[in-house]
């Protein structure tokens, strides 16, 4: 269950996207004792970012739905793993592909080992992203403004593209972006725009992609306790994370990653074109 306590303890991480095992309090991503009922069975689902916070917590999801899954993450080698043995222990099949999305042959590489080993590829996820806080656009470098538009916005289009030979009529392709990408963030200027332009990333494909069956949805999570958070903020911006959403404190991965399942399964076989926003009370509109 969620932690109600709205406190997080002083930390910090040096590297990105940060390692979930060394975060205190660990973030929950087993959904308690929600139970899956077949939504996605026989279903293969590619998921970047897919070794912890909101990916681990999906990747969990859809194995309890009866799918089978491929993590693709960066580098954190033990986060991957665990996720996997999670996966595991529910009956189905997990590989995991370490690479940097932002890479196109890598995208298109992975995408074919996936549909090699499984042999089909139902649902994608689009998860990866980084984010740099700076106070004034100034302080935004050349080099950290490319490197986030290509992790967060360009690896989109890569896999998507990649994906996209292989969905079959009925297929799900769901986005990750982010609540910064409707309130704005003063500090986040090249996260927000990145995300900004994932949202319309998935409106405008839904449209293209109709006569094709496959639906294009996406998520918009607020202040979620990942381990981009201890890897992103100070410690003293860390102890108050979440605190000034309408619920007083930050949403954990397994309350998000039930959005994911309603876009990729028939429940919600009439959305397309459309953003779930698990954000802890904002109202957006949109």
């Amino acid at each position: 269950m969620p932690d109600e306590n709205p406190t997080r303890p002083r930390q910090h991480q040096e590297h990105q996207p940060g390692v979930e095992f060394e975060m205190r309090p660990q973030p929950h991503f087993e959904g308690g004792e929600r139970r899956g009922s077949g939504k996605l069975e026989g279903k293969v689902a590619l998921i970047t970012g897919g070794d912890s916070g909101i990916g681990r917590a999906v990747a969990l999801a859809f194995a309890k739905e009866g799918a089978d899954l491929a993590i693709i993450y960066l580098q954190e080698h033990d986060d991957a793993q665990t996720t996997r043995r999670l996966v595991e222990e529910q009956g189905a099949r997990c590989i995991t592909i370490a690479g940097d999305v932002s890479d196109e042959t890598f995208c298109a590489s992975s995408v074919g080992r996936i549909v090699s080993e499984f042999g089909h590829l139902d649902v994608l996820v689009n998860n990866a992203a980084e984010q740099h806080p700076q106070k004034s656009i100034e302080d935004i470098s050349r080099d950290q403004l490319e490197r986030t538009f290509r992790t967060n916005t360009f690896s989109v289009f890569y896999m998507t593209k990649a994906a996209l030979k292989h969905l079959p009529e009925g297929g799900a392709i769901i986005n990750t972006t982010s609540v910064t990408a409707y309130r704005g963030n003063p500090t986040l200027l090249d996260y927000s725009a990145t995300k900004g332009a994932i949202v319309s990333f998935t409106r405008s494909l839904s449209q293209a992609l109709v006569s094709r069956g496959v639906r294009v949805n996406a998520v918009a999570p607020g202040p979620i306790w990942t381990p981009l958070i201890p890897s992103t903020y100070p410690p003293e911006k860390v102890e108050s994370f979440g605190k000034n959403t309408a619920l007083g404190r930050p949403g954990e991965p397994e309350e998000v990653a039930p959005s994911y399942v309603f876009l990729a399964s028939k429940d919600g076989s009439y959305f397309t074109g459309q953003v779930l926003h698990p954000n802890g009370g904002d109202i957006i509109n949109g």
